[in-house]
């Protein structure tokens, strides 16, 4: 058996263990209760509208954002954004799904740090931080302040 075929038998292995880990993974609770709030917040029409109004003010504070605190609107659009929020946080599907999704979102970082960190300690795995998320911090700015 040449090196070639040695390492494709492995790489078959791994990918074999990659997919049962997928599996483990949507069937456990973390992905359930994801899901279960997902769908909560999916069927419940005041909380879609309100999505649909976010995601409206969204658009215009971004319109804004070109030109920053020197745009005349840019303070209102902002604080329109915010109130939105607010309104959606009184919506227990909402705080749930959001709960969830945190849960979920931290099992599938630390299970990254494992399989980095056992093939070496040097391995760099991006950060899970989610107060890096918004402006300034690399992800899309959620006008959270």
């Amino acid at each position: 058996m040449s090196v070639s075929e040695i390492n494709t038998v492995d790489m078959a292995a791994v990918l074999m263990n990659a997919y049962e880990l997928g599996d483990m993974i949507n069937q456990s609770v973390e992905v359930s209760d994801y899901l279960y709030w997902k769908q909560q917040v999916g069927s419940n029409p005041a909380v879609q509208e309100l999505v649909r109004l976010l995601a409206k003010k969204k658009e215009l504070f971004e319109e804004t954002q070109r030109f920053g605190h020197f745009h005349p609107n840019y303070h209102s659009a902002k604080d329109e954004v915010k109130a939105v929020e607010q309104q959606l946080e009184q919506f227990e599907e909402v705080r749930r799904f959001k709960l969830a999704e945190q849960n979920l979102d931290d099992m599938l970082h630390q299970m990254s740090e494992m399989i980095a960190y056992s093939v070496s300690d040097t391995i760099k795995v991006p950060g899970n931080d989610s107060h890096l998320k918004g402006c300034g911090g690399g992800g899309k700015c959620s006008c959270g302040g």
